[in-house]
C-alpha cells in the first residue's frame, strides 16, 4: 500500500493468499497509526472487490474508487511502484520462506521510505516528506493509493492506492 500524496509504501503484505478480509485488516493496521483516508484506489482484483472490502467502506466511511479494467494508466504510480518493487527486490530475490520474504520487504520497505530520495518530492525521502508536510495538508489531498503488489496487482490521511 503506498501513499499517493507522500509517496511512502506503508505495507507490504507478503502471504500464500490475501483476501478480502485480510486487505481490510491491513488497512485497519495503517489507519490506527497514520489516520483514515478519504479513499482508496485500486484495480478490480477478487481480494479488492470482495464483500469484506465493501462492508469495510460502509463502515469506515472510505470512498473506494476502482480504476477501469485494462487501465493500468489509471493507477500510474502504482504501477510505476510495482515495477520497482519487482526490479530491485522480487526479481533479484529467491524466498526460502515466508518469514524470509516478509525480512526482505520489510527492509526494502524501510530504504524505499527512509533512504532514497525521490525527485517528485524534490529530492526528499517519502519519510522526510510526511515529516515536513502539515498532517492538514496532506488530508487535502484527493486520493491516496494503495497498491497491492500480489498476484500483479500503496497511508497518510489523505488516499490510499491498491
Amino acid at each position: 500500500m503506498v501513499d499517493d500524496f507522500t509517496r511512502e509504501c506503508l505495507g507490504l503484505v507478503a502471504d500464500t493468499s490475501l483476501s478480502g478480509l485480510r486487505v481490510t485488516r491491513e488497512l485497519d493496521t495503517i489507519i490506527a497509526s497514520r489516520g483514515r483516508p478519504i479513499s482508496c484506489v485500486s484495480d478490480n482484483g477478487t481480494e479488492l472487490t470482495s464483500s469484506a472490502v465493501l462492508r469495510w467502506c460502509q463502515a469506515t466511511g472510505v470512498e473506494w474508487q476502482y480504476i477501469a479494467p485494462g487501465k493500468p494508466q489509471q493507477n500510474a504510480f502504482v504501477g510505476s511502484f510495482h515495477g520497482r518493487l519487482r526490479d530491485e527486490c522480487l526479481n533479484e530475490t529467491l524466498f526460502t520462506s515466508l518469514r524470509h520474504a516478509r525480512q526482505v520487504l520489510n527492509a526494502w520497505q524501510k530504504d524505499y521510505n527512509t533512504i532514497r530520495p525521490h525527485s517528485a518530492l524534490k529530492g526528499m525521502t517519502p519519510a522526510d516528506f510526511a515529516k515536513h508536510t502539515p498532517r492538514q495538508l496532506q488530508s487535502e489531498a484527493v486520493a491516496l493509493p494503495v497498491a497491492l503488489t500480489a498476484n500483479n496487482g500503496h497511508p497518510s490521511t489523505s488516499g490510499l492506492q491498491l
